[in-house]
């Protein structure tokens, strides 16, 4: 009987980028110039592994949804990580937030479609994105009240509903000002939500708050086939997977869920990741043991990444037991 592939992902990160060109990482989200020379710098690593360059483009950031509803993003030149800072101090505060009339004319978001402006002039491939789209509502909720957000659906849930309901209204709004910004029609097809923070409930509020708020992100997005990305959940959150219709789920680097807990208890297709920290730590041999160990656990996809220069043989290791395993058996 053939051997079934194994899949992988695979990734070089912006921390990576950053240091083949000897740039400041937070150069990526603000320095055309230094930009246009990291990923140019990038290009022999890649052409060493046997892998695509990355495009240029403004490094990853998560935040730019939540910056439009009131939170600080600061990029500090000497921080690897812009830092976000809640704008809700109080539950009062949830009765008068707001949409912005204009999301193209929100700071940050005007900052980064100016600098891919500016980048596709030096490089008509760049990519186009100015960070991911959007978080899952309870995310973006934690992100505009911070850790106090945990406590309202239980002292104060009306409010807690009414935040979520913005927190997916306005995450569609913004979706859609962007694609018309880019001349993209939005149509049906699949969508993956990332909520890590949706983990932090209990199953009962689980399914009293984040289900229903996950309901109208979905259907607002017109998912045909629904993919979550969650890094808090519980094996007792599994079976509510299936009450969310999810038909994929990716672990991220989730600490509480091992591959014998996901291939136990996850109802649904899901993925497994080698994390920074396990290609930090271990060594070639310990890594491909983990890969090998991983795969028979037959997930749909294994995902690694390089994010230093210094482990570049160690993902050179990775990245042979990844081809070899991907072939047909």
């Amino acid at each position: 009987m053939a051997r079934a592939q194994q899949r992988f992902d695979f990734s070089l990160a912006d921390s990576l980028v950053a240091e083949a060109g000897g740039v400041p990482q937070a150069a990526l989200h603000t320095d055309v110039n230094a930009i246009c020379h990291a990923f140019e710098a990038v290009r022999p690593i890649a052409a060493r592994l046997g892998v695509q360059p990355p495009r240029p483009g403004l490094a990853g950031l998560a935040y730019v949804h939540a910056s439009t509803l009131g939170a600080q993003v600061t990029i500090q030149p000497d921080a690897p990580e812009p830092r976000i800072a809640p704008c809700i101090r109080g539950r009062q505060d949830i009765d008068l937030l707001e949409e912005p009339r204009d999301y193209l004319s929100c700071p940050l978001v005007s900052q980064r479609l100016r600098l891919v402006g500016e980048l596709l002039e030096r490089c008509p491939d760049a990519r186009t994105g100015i960070g991911h789209d959007f978080e899952g509502p309870v995310t973006t909720a934690v992100l505009l009240m911070g850790p106090d957000f945990f406590l309202l659906p239980y002292e104060d849930p009306a409010r807690a509903r009414r935040l979520l309901a913005l927190c997916v209204r306005s995450a569609l709004n913004y979706r859609g000002a962007l694609h018309g910004h880019a001349g993209q029609a939005l149509s049906p097809g699949p969508c993956s939500l990332p909520d890590d923070f949706a983990g932090i409930f209990s199953p009962d509020k689980f399914r009293e708050f984040v289900l229903p708020a996950w309901n109208m992100m979905y259907e607002g997005l017109s998912a045909t086939q629904r993919s979550l990305h969650s890094e808090l959940l519980r094996e007792e959150h599994m079976s509510l997977l299936v009450e969310a219709q999810i038909g994929f789920y990716d672990p991220g680097v989730d600490q509480y869920l091992s591959p014998e807990a996901l291939k136990r208890s996850c109802p649904t297709l899901f993925s497994l990741r080698i994390r920074p920290a396990d290609v930090c730590a271990l060594s070639a041999a310990e890594l491909v043991g983990m890969y090998e160990h991983y795969a028979s656990f037959s997930p749909q996809h294994i995902q690694f990444g390089l994010e230093r220069l210094a482990d570049e043989q160690k993902v050179v290791a990775l990245l042979k037991v990844a081809r070899r395993l991907a072939r047909p058996g």
